[in-house]
């Protein structure tokens, strides 16, 4: 399962999602509540947020954590290995 959050609003997220045909759900996050709890900065400033995968096991255990923000394609590369790992 593929869970996208930020901090963007709902209706933000329906036309992203409309935009680009996503299979997945995206969650608002607009009080930053699960960015904290995760444990996602911001940037230096406090006005860029961070991006970060989580590869999250059915135990509910973090397996595998990707943060980058100036490489945003490679979050998708980087859980697919995971995960193709996990499952072999």
């Amino acid at each position: 399962m593929v869970i996208g959050i930020s901090s963007q609003s709902v209706d933000s997220h329906k036309k992203f999602a409309g935009k680009y045909n996503l299979p997945f759900t995206l969650l608002a996050d607009t009080n930053n509540k699960v960015r904290k709890l995760f444990g996602v900065q911001t940037n230096e400033n406090g006005n860029i947020p961070g991006r970060v995968t989580f590869v999250i096991d059915k135990k509910g255990e973090i397996i595998f954590t990707f943060n980058s923000r100036t490489q945003p394609t490679r979050h998708v590369e980087e859980a697919l290995r995971i995960l193709s790992r996990k499952a072999a």
